[in-house]
């Protein structure tokens, strides 16, 4: 049917969430034409013509292992400050078209084996894209984040793996489930979540097998984009940065999560990557994350900058960063929803290291200055442009 060949599913990896929910509200609002597109990249003036699927062309659905209905959420989030007023009520129709297609998460509960979830959760994606006749998918992982992931050697080989699972072996965590079930539908994936996901050796094999493309790691919404954006400033100016500290205050779901010291520790690790690579030498300093359950859905960053200027005179920089990090990573996740969708419609697979602007760690490339990020994925989606 060719009115149907441009529609694009969105596969959301803890779809009941708020950046989940914030992504769904978000995306009716700007179909309605209820809301502007601040902080959607793509949508810019000045942004090559990719050919990217329409925000009408998008179908959301996912996996949960919360019940609470998408329009319930959505009332949550007006009255925690991320949604406006009245635009649940505006938008009903598409937040129970999404809160219908999601699913209960098909984990091992100690009856159900990790080679059956994954079939399983292939299973759901393939059917909503039959259901909706859909031309392609993209899974987004926006779930909670995860502990460091503990080495394995099902890890290091496709093989390995295939033969780990099909003994019923536990070897992988969750999100790497959800990113091998998107391999094996065919489908590109993409981890907003600093958690292992794609991050394994085994995974970038199967997914060079299936041909599909991926991207990731850990969106860049906050204090890590102030800090790809400044270092290269401190490079370029010749200052040396002595030390690097920030303290990160979070409420919500994320914050309780990272109140987990193992779960913290990979969110840590990806906000730091960034320093040494602009600066071009490590730094000392560390990042402190600190749940504050009344923020609810806002996070504080306090970061002092301390570096050394001419004849060796001491100065510093401090900021505050006060942001809502749902509605900073929702526009981030429909781009890259788009843009891999994309890639993946006009034959790209593999790391998608010319999306590095979107993330803290990102796969397929070692740039972190975010305007060469950025100049990259210009020149990326315009070459995404033209036929079909």
């Amino acid at each position: 049917m060719p009115g149907q060949r441009s529609r694009t599913g969105v596969w959301l990896v803890g779809a009941r969430g708020s950046v989940a929910t914030t992504v769904v509200a978000g995306t009716a609002a700007l179909r309605a034409g209820l809301a502007g597109t601040a902080g959607c990249v793509t949508e810019q003036p000045g942004f090559p013509d990719a050919g990217l699927p329409a925000l009408s062309d998008l179908v959301f659905g996912g996996h949960d292992v919360a019940c609470t209905p998408l329009p319930k959420r959505a009332e949550q989030l007006v009255e925690a400050g991320v949604l406006p007023h009245g635009l649940p009520a505006g938008i009903q129709d598409d937040l129970a078209a999404a809160d219908a297609e999601i699913r209960q998460a098909p984990l091992p509960d100690g009856t159900t084996s990790q080679g059956d979830a994954v079939a399983a959760i292939r299973d759901d994606i393939v059917a909503f894209r039959e259901r909706h006749g859909l031309a392609r998918v993209v899974v987004v992982n926006v779930s909670s984040t995860e502990p460091v992931l503990a080495p394995h050697p099902a890890h290091d080989s496709a093989g390995a793996l295939r033969a780990a699972l099909a003994a019923g072996e536990d070897v992988l965590p969750p999100s790497s489930l959800y990113a091998l079930a998107a391999i094996t539908a065919g489908c590109a994936h993409v981890d907003f979540t600093p958690s292992a996901g794609m991050r394994i050796p085994a995974l970038h094999k199967l997914a060079e097998e299936a041909g599909v493309p991926y991207a990731g790691n850990d969106g860049k919404t906050g204090e890590t984009l102030l800090k790809a954006t400044l270092g290269p400033m401190f490079a370029a100016r010749g200052l040396r940065v002595r030390a690097w500290s920030g303290t990160n205050l979070l409420g919500g779901g994320d914050g309780e999560t990272l109140a987990d010291p193992a779960a913290s520790a990979s969110k840590e690790v990806s906000k730091q990557h960034v320093l040494g690579r602009t600066l071009g030498h490590p730094v000392e300093g560390e990042v402190h994350i600190d749940y504050v359950p009344s923020l609810g859905d806002w996070k504080t960053a306090w970061d002092h900058v301390a570096f050394d200027g001419f004849l060796g005179v001491r100065m510093n920089l401090q900021f505050t960063w006060v942001g809502c990090d749902s509605a900073l990573a929702a526009p981030l996740v429909m781009d890259l929803a788009r843009l891999t969708a994309r890639a993946h419609e006009r034959g790209v697979s593999g790391p998608l290291g010319e999306l590095g602007f979107f993330f803290k760690d990102p796969v397929g490339t070692d740039e972190h200055a975010v305007m060469a990020q950025y100049e990259t994925l210009r020149a990326f989606a315009a070459g995404l442009g033209g036929g079909r």
